[in-house]
């Protein structure tokens, strides 16, 4: 992706990158055994792209509402601090760490994939619906990514962000 004098400039203001899991982070399907969720499948491309951002300066979060040992583990890996799973109300959780880090939801980029996302992607600074977003989501976004979540998605906002982000 090409971006824009504007988009980049938005790009460069970024201070905190907000990721859905379901859909965004995974491409959205949950594998249950008879013990429950089994797996989720993460893109390694993405999680190479989270690392360069974070190398950048740029903090990530993960906003979910579901709750999944396996994002626990992922976030770990990564080095992902801001973790909240469980959110049934991602907008009043983004404000509150928006205030626990001292930034504005101007500061702030979202990836999202679904209606619960759309609140969030009204808000902040920078907003990309993945390409296989519902529309909720792709209307609330500025931007929809070329590719699917779980496929690449993220890595294609790191790397616009990173690009952005350099002198």
């Amino acid at each position: 992706m090409k971006p824009s004098p504007a988009l980049r400039r938005a790009a460069a203001a970024i201070r905190l990158l907000v990721l859905d899991v379901d859909g965004v982070l995974t491409d959205g399907r949950l594998w249950f055994g008879p013990r429950g969720e089994a797996l989720k499948v993460f893109h390694v491309r993405d999680g190479h792209g989270i690392k360069s951002v974070m190398a950048r300066g740029i903090d990530v979060a993960i906003i979910s509402g579901r709750r999944s040992p396996a994002v626990v583990r992922r976030a770990r890996e990564l080095g992902i601090r801001h973790l909240r799973q469980g959110a049934g109300d991602k907008l009043a959780t983004l404000d509150a760490l928006c205030a626990k880090l001292g930034i504005s939801r101007a500061e702030c980029a979202c990836i999202g994939d679904d209606s619960p996302d759309a609140p969030v992607l009204s808000v902040v600074g920078l907003s990309f619906a993945v390409a296989d977003a519902h529309p909720d989501a792709l209307a609330a976004a500025q931007r929809a990514t070329r590719l699917p979540g779980g496929l690449g998605a993220v890595r294609e906002v790191c790397d616009l962000l990173c690009a952005a982000q350099r002198p």
